[in-house]
């Protein structure tokens, strides 16, 4: 598992109200629309593989329906040399301007189609499909060497972190060897939902949705649904530990009342038996 401090809050449980939508409710903001800006120079300067519209989508909805489909369809095949462009500039990125972060944020931008919340962060490098398959919510953070296979709708809720190495795969094959043979692929979505931390080396298979609140251990290879408040781990995961959301919203509660102190913040430490404490 990776580990946290406490001024990163991943135990925190907000109020549904105080949330805000996955996506466009933020793009009015102007830190918004200078990350729209930059993308379109971003797009007019450098020579990525230019979207087609004008192809057949009928493989691509096959493939978001998660039906058989063909990966060698034009469109298909466009997208991902598009996504492959925009991987390997972004993964050549720096940090060390403000003008650098901002062209790194609009990459995002443009790889998701704008389907990204506020205060996203990804390291590099990330190894994507597709990209204009993923939806990431607000505050959500991934490691070094995350892995999307976005041949599905990837769907990531608000404050979800991803340690190194995380995996998502939405690809899919027939376990039916001569099928397989046959090059049949298909992919299936994977919904995570807010307040989930997802540890170093852990694979999410095809179809499966994590409820909110979730934390993943480390190495785990979680094969079907999680259930929200719960602490998962092995291979196949299974629930190691059921956390109690009202607990965890008195211990938010305490945090935030030492976090008013100021000075008194400092001393603060995770309870011994508290949401913090993995199994």
């Amino acid at each position: 598992m990776t580990t946290t401090t406490p001024n990163q809050s991943n135990v925190a449980i907000q109020d549904k109200a105080s949330r805000e939508p996955l996506c466009n409710s933020v793009k009015s903001d102007e830190s918004w629309a200078a990350v729209r800006a930059c993308a379109a120079r971003l797009e007019r300067e450098h020579d990525f593989t230019p979207e087609r519209p004008d192809l057949d989508h009928t493989h691509k909805q096959h493939m978001l329906d998660a039906k058989v489909y063909n990966p060698m369809d034009p469109l298909l095949y466009q997208e991902r040399q598009r996504a492959r462009d925009l991987m390997a500039f972004y993964n050549a990125s720096k940090q060390t301007t403000p003008e650098m972060l901002l062209e790194r944020e609009s990459l995002l931008y443009i790889m998701t189609r704008g389907r990204m919340g506020k205060n996203c962060w990804i390291e590099p490098p990330l190894s994507i499909d597709y990209g204009c398959n993923i939806t990431m919510g607000n505050g959500v953070y991934m490691n070094f060497g995350c892995v999307i296979l976005d041949c599905g709708n990837v769907e990531i809720g608000n404050n979800v972190y991803f340690a190194p190495n995380v995996q998502v795969f939405c690809a899919a094959h027939p376990t039916n060897p001569l099928l397989r043979s046959k090059g049949i692929e298909f992919g299936m979505p994977i919904k995570i939902g807010n307040d989930v931390w997802i540890g170093g080396g852990a694979i999410i298979c095809p179809g499966v949705t994590i409820g909110d609140g979730v934390t993943v251990g480390a190495g785990s290879v979680v094969t079907k649904n999680v259930p929200p408040y719960t602490i998962v781990g092995g291979n196949p995961a299974k629930i190691l530990r059921v956390l109690n959301k009202e607990e965890c919203e008195k211990e938010d509660v305490e945090y935030e009342k030492l976090k008013a102190l100021g000075e008194a913040f400092k001393d603060w430490t995770p309870p011994a038996k508290g949401t913090l404490a993995l199994p």
